[in-house]
């Protein structure tokens, strides 16, 4: 069993991970997944005001809007570590176009040992390729993580006082560089346990022992100080695969002076690498930590295609199998239905994209091996892009008004008038804003 299992199930053991929450209590899991359609309609759509006006003012009744839905403003994402690394130009080529198919958020590597592996020489340039071609897709990104103990560079110092101004110095230059390409980052990592014994003893224990000479808290503000002052207008975030009041503890003492949140949002980790958890377990999650007022990210997911209790030594192969492929499918379905009816969530992470160089092995990715689209793949296409999507013609009336409700994001709106060409305008529907709109239609 591997640590994380092992924490996750001694927490259900001491009852620290409750199995519901308290809007749950008396409900099961099917009477949540029931009522998951009418959260939807109700948190992720808005009702949306058109009125077509020509360039003095007067009203263009019966128009004819056609409304297209181009961005979700939720955060449908995956790590991206597989951008511009498959061997083989046609997976590559099939990699992007998937992603970009189907995604409009990506999660890029910062590991620090792997992202300057010579002390002064970071790999600034290869981030920021990535990062452009996201942008040009119209896809958000985030960085992950600046700060994180899960390994030791070969250069770091043995000097606490060195290696903690290092660290400082390299989130103030990740930060304040990629302004405008990457505005999103998860600022500390798995705070609640940095100390356990496999990174005090083996696999960090410079950076570990920094941390702990810093203090646990002490040094994660410090840390979300230097993002802040870096990029005032960056989104920060908090990172945890602990769920359990440990982490909730964390997040109560991250604060300023004055008792203020340092973060922005709470990143809750849930790699289901041995079965997916209850839909009463995830949704007690999502009550818990909706309690801190911030949005909830979902940032590391996954649901395996294959055996999900793998007993092969480590690098042995862990292959999909046809009735895995379909478990994940029915999986991904009903999590994400779930995740995206609670209000406060607002991304979904997926853990990796394809089975090619996936963590641990697994074979957890939304493509095979050989860039093909599992299941699940499909299925989550098909929410994201089909039933969870708004496209639709109306027409305006006297006044010149037209209405519709939609998906919250970005649309397109195309005016069609006799004897005028076409006018586009681009709109965005928000949550809680009126989202009415005046838009004037140049004549021909």
């Amino acid at each position: 069993m591997t640590l994380r299992c092992f924490a996750f199930v001694f927490g259900l053991f001491l009852g620290l991970l409750p199995l519901a929450g308290a809007s749950a209590q008396d409900q099961s899991g099917e009477a949540l997944l029931a009522t998951a359609d009418a959260r939807i309609e109700k948190h992720r759509k808005a009702d949306a005001e058109l009125t077509l006006l020509d360039t003095s003012g007067k009203p263009l009744a019966d128009a004819k809007v056609t409304i297209r839905q181009r961005r979700h403003a939720f955060l449908f994402g995956c790590n991206i570590f597989g951008w511009g690394k498959q061997d083989n130009p046609a997976y590559e080529a099939a990699y992007r176009d998937r992603y970009a198919e189907l995604l409009n958020y990506a999660t890029l590597p910062f590991y620090w040992p792997a992202y300057e592996p010579r002390r002064g020489q970071p790999q600034h340039e290869s981030r920021e390729a990535t990062a452009a071609w996201c942008q040009r897709m119209g896809i958000e990104t985030k960085g992950h993580p600046l700060a994180w103990n899960y390994a030791d560079a070969s250069w770091f110092p043995d000097d606490h006082d060195e290696l903690r101004k290092l660290q400082m110095e390299r989130i103030e230059d990740c930060v304040s560089r990629f302004v405008g390409l990457i505005d999103r980052w998860d600022v500390v990592n798995e705070v609640t346990h940095f100390d356990r014994e496999e990174m005090a003893n083996r696999r960090a224990p410079k950076h570990t022992a920094m941390w702990e000479a810093t203090g646990r808290m002490e040094f994660t503000r410090e840390c979300f100080a230097r993002a802040r002052k870096a990029s005032p207008d960056a989104t920060l975030l908090i990172n945890d695969y602990r769920l359990d009041p440990g982490y909730e503890r964390v997040i109560e003492q991250l604060v300023d002076g004055e008792g203020k949140p340092l973060y922005d949002v709470i990143g809750l980790q849930s790699h289901m690498h041995g079965g997916v958890r209850s839909t009463e377990q995830l949704w007690s999650i999502c009550e818990r930590y909706a309690r801190f007022g911030v949005p909830l990210h979902f940032t590391e997911m996954t649901l395996v295609s294959g055996d999900q209790v793998h007993s092969k030594e480590r690098g042995a192969a862990w292959p999909s199998t046809a009735e895995g492929e379909a478990r994940q499918a029915a999986d991904v379905a009903n999590v994400y239905t779930l995740l995206f009816s609670h209000p406060a969530v607002e991304a979904i992470t997926w853990w990796d994209f394809s089975d090619r160089g996936a963590w641990k092995g697994a074979p957890a990715g939304l493509l095979r091996q050989n860039m093909t689209p599992k299941p699940a793949y499909e299925k989550l296409l098909e929410l994201v892009k089909h039933k969870w999507w708004t496209e639709t013609e109306v027409q305006t009336d006297a006044e010149g008004t037209a209405r519709f409700r939609g998906f919250l994001g970005d649309y397109t709106i195309e005016v069609e008038l006799p004897g005028q060409p076409a006018a586009t305008f681009p709109v965005t529907l928000r949550r809680g804003e009126g989202n009415q709109f005046e838009l004037r239609v140049p004549a021909s």
